[in-house]
């Protein structure tokens, strides 16, 4: 396999680090922002303990000028981004009867707008070497709906939308543009949830369990070989048969 340069944004949490260390670990050159420089420094010595070297560099993908800083930052040591994954969101969880605006456009602002802020700042690139991959970690509850996120639903439903246009727009540059769309994973966040609560969502799931990490990471590296090369507009749903739509 080629090495690339990739970047996953957001790439500090449970999925995000599965993603960047199995993306090294194929051979690519990673890179990742953050905004709480102490958290990020320790944990970018918590992967080089494991072998894995990857870039930090600051960066809000919510704000246009800092992301494209965040770019200009990564290309100017790794080189041009051929990889890009667009994987930070946050949640601000409430019934939209009161939902504040605030609650409404910071999700829009970090999961949806981001993907524009990042993407909008490699495309160029990706377009003049005729070779790209752009992938979208969106989520179950962008295709099934949740009670009480209808901000992040909204948000993640709204990412594979971009996906598929964008997909259409570059497909001749030998970009592919597509969707992961995980379901509940055993990440820190979803481990913090009471054990009550757990069970209920375990229960249904036909599989039985919840994902893990590098289920994630494993489908995702799948869009990025030369082999997939004709796999775009699509969207992966990984999330043990919880959900079934098509």
């Amino acid at each position: 396999m080629t090495s690339r340069v990739a970047l996953v944004t957001g790439g500090t949490g449970g999925i995000g680090t599965a993603m960047i260390k199995r993306l090294a670990r194929s051979g690519h050159r990673v890179a990742t922002n953050y905004r709480n420089e102490e958290k990020a420094l320790l944990w970018q010595a918590q992967l080089r303990d494991d072998g894995i070297e990857c870039l930090i560099v600051p960066g809000d993908v919510a704000d246009f000028a800092s992301s494209q800083g965040m770019i200009r930052e990564i290309e100017s040591k790794l080189g041009g981004i051929d990889i890009l994954v667009n994987n930070a969101g946050i949640t601000r969880d409430t019934t939209f009867h009161r939902m504040s605006p605030m609650q409404w456009s910071d999700v829009i602002a970090t999961n949806l707008t981001g993907c524009y802020n990042v993407t909008r700042s490699v495309i160029e690139g990706m377009r003049a070497r005729m070779w790209g991959r752009i992938i979208q970690i969106a989520s179950i509850n962008g295709q099934k709906g949740q009670y009480g996120q209808a901000n992040y639903a909204a948000s993640k439903a709204g990412m594979h939308g971009f996906t598929i246009s964008l997909a259409q727009e570059n497909a001749k540059f030998g970009i592919t543009v597509n969707t992961v769309s995980p379901g509940y994973v055993g990440t820190e966040m979803v481990m913090a949830v009471p054990e009550d609560v757990r069970a209920k969502i375990v229960a249904q799931i036909p599989t039985g369990r919840l994902g893990f990490p590098d289920e994630i990471a494993y489908a995702v590296c799948f869009f990025v070989p030369d082999e997939a090369a004709w796999v775009t507009g699509s969207n992966l749903s990984i999330n043990g048969g919880h959900y079934m739509g098509w």
